[in-house]
């Protein structure tokens, strides 16, 4: 097989049959790719938090950032392999997600605990937005099957959100 040949290959659109339209796919698969980004971007910072929480509150903190990280990082082979199932492609490296994602990083040396959860459970919130607008998008082309993942994450990430909430309130 010859050079131009493999080119030609190489950058040729899936041929993924479908009864959502081309450019909806295309929108979608990008929607989701942005989406998976950020995912992936929470996901580091969730650990991170995981792997540096100390203080008072130390296991159950630990553990429930654990749980938290396991949550988001189950969420990432469904959004990317939605992505392929509609045609697209997807993230490809770490150099992708990094040029991608709009959550912020957080690489300070020391974060206190309180300021960790406020930060995840901010992030979470702006998560849920994401998805709801990324919810629209499913509804505007006919999209039930990612609809349906997205209603998950959806409740995941509020879900998330509010146990980070109960944790930062003060006794009465």
């Amino acid at each position: 097989m010859d050079q131009t040949t493999l080119t030609a290959r190489r950058n040729a659109p899936l041929a993924v049959p479908h009864r959502i339209e081309a450019a909806a796919r295309r929108d979608l698969g990008a929607a989701l790719t942005q989406t998976l980004a950020d995912v992936f971007a929470l996901y580091l910072k969730t650990r991170n938090f995981h792997w540096h929480y100390s203080g008072p509150g130390f296991r159950d903190g630990h553990l429930m950032l654990d749980d938290m990280a396991g949550e988001l990082l189950a969420m990432t082979d469904p959004m990317a392999e939605r992505a392929r199932k509609l045609g697209q492609g997807t993230l490809r490296s770490t150099g992708q997600i990094a040029a991608r994602q709009r959550l912020l990083d957080n690489n300070a040396d020391f974060v206190t605990p309180s300021d960790m959860l406020a930060e995840l459970r901010d992030d979470n919130g702006t998560l849920a937005e994401w998805l709801a607008e990324l919810h629209g998008l499913c509804d505007l082309h006919g999209d039930i099957a990612t609809a349906s993942l997205v209603e998950t994450w959806i409740d995941e990430a509020e879900g998330r959100r509010w146990f980070l909430y109960e944790m930062l309130r003060k006794p009465l």
